[in-house]
């Protein structure tokens, strides 16, 4: 797959957005980089079911940096329970190895590709009914919150997010002010995003037909690329 210009301006592209919207919805861009990076390299002929599994691999390793950028402008807000953050990380990595070392590794990209619509799709769903949490509702205890990292871990080591579809409902729903549970959600990506990019790495190590300059199914160009977009427009988001 050449790097060519057409390429670089795609890819930044998607970054640019990507990044104003993470910053904006306390969300690590998954949703949009999965697909959009699956698409690009499907288009400049990367098999369909691989280029998923590099889409998603790639996404969680953008969202490294996506999370510090947009971490940093919401902790000037002073937007960010780290208490929260303290106890629900070590479960988000956990889980979070356990979807990319583990079930992604036997799962075809196809099959991938359709958890991930289907995700979506409840996603929108729920966000559509817009239920509001009751008043009495309240953040559990420390195994609690350790389960529910794990869950968002999972999932989000499985499909390439970084969490915040998850864990702003969440913490919304344990009545954490949106503007605050924005902000955690920002700094959870960061385990998410890095433990699920070194599970990626592990776990695409003897993988065949990838493109060139990949690391494990991390490709590259589109990290680094992709990233700068990101980290620019991140805390203006």
């Amino acid at each position: 797959m050449p790097i060519d210009v057409e390429v670089v301006v795609e890819l930044l592209a998607i970054g640019l957005f990507t990044g104003f919207i993470a910053g904006l919805l306390g969300i690590g861009g998954g949703g949009i980089l999965v697909p959009f990076l699956s698409a690009l390299m499907i288009g400049h002929g990367v098999a369909a079911s691989l280029a998923v599994k590099i889409g998603i691999a790639t996404s969680l390793s953008i969202i490294v940096f996506t999370s510090l950028s947009s971490t940093r402008g919401h902790q000037k807000q002073k937007n960010v329970r780290w208490d929260v953050f303290l106890v629900m990380a070590p479960g988000i990595v956990i889980g979070d190895l356990l979807a990319s070392m583990g079930l992604s590794a036997v799962l075809k990209g196809t099959v991938l590709a359709a958890i991930f619509a289907a995700f979506l799709l409840v996603t929108a769903t729920r966000m559509a009914l817009n239920r509001r949490p009751r008043e009495g509702n309240h953040l559990p205890g420390r195994a609690g919150l350790f389960g529910a990292g794990g869950v968002i871990g999972f999932v989000s080591g499985l499909l390439g997010i970084g969490g915040g579809s998850l864990s702003v409902p969440f913490l919304s729903y344990c009545n954490i002010g949106i503007h605050r549970a924005v902000g955690t959600s920002a700094a959870l990506g960061f385990p998410i995003a890095a433990a699920g990019t070194i599970g990626y790495i592990l776990a695409g190590r003897h993988a065949t037909g990838l493109p060139p300059h990949s690391f494990g199914y991390i490709w590259l160009p589109g990290l680094l690329i992709v990233a700068a977009g990101t980290v620019s427009m991140a805390p203006i988001g």
